[in-house]
């Protein structure tokens, strides 16, 4: 479940970037790609819960160390490329 929803995030911020540059209202866009960004978050600390329950220390050591810092990292990595395009009108903006 957690990949559909980071491939689905990761399409939704893309078509955020691309309405962007297009000129195009991208807000809705932007708020599918930080939600969709939150629901693999979920996903993947429910994935975690599973094993914890049925005591699967294995998977437990071997995915969590990793997906630990690939999660933290591409969480921020989703959370600039969707607000980048405000910061950017903004900086557009000032005089």
């Amino acid at each position: 479940m957690w990949v559909m929803f980071g491939v689905i995030a990761i399409v939704a911020t893309s078509i955020n970037l691309y309405m962007y540059m297009a000129g195009k209202d991208y807000k809705l866009a932007m708020a599918l790609g930080l939600s969709f960004t939150a629901l693999t978050l979920c996903a993947e600390y429910s994935l975690v819960s599973d094993w914890v329950e049925v005591e699967d220390w294995g998977a437990l050591l071997d995915v969590v160390p990793i997906m630990e810092r690939a999660l933290w990292l591409l969480t921020i990595f989703s959370i600039l490329l969707n607000i980048a395009p405000i910061l950017l009108e903004r900086k557009g903006k000032k005089p």
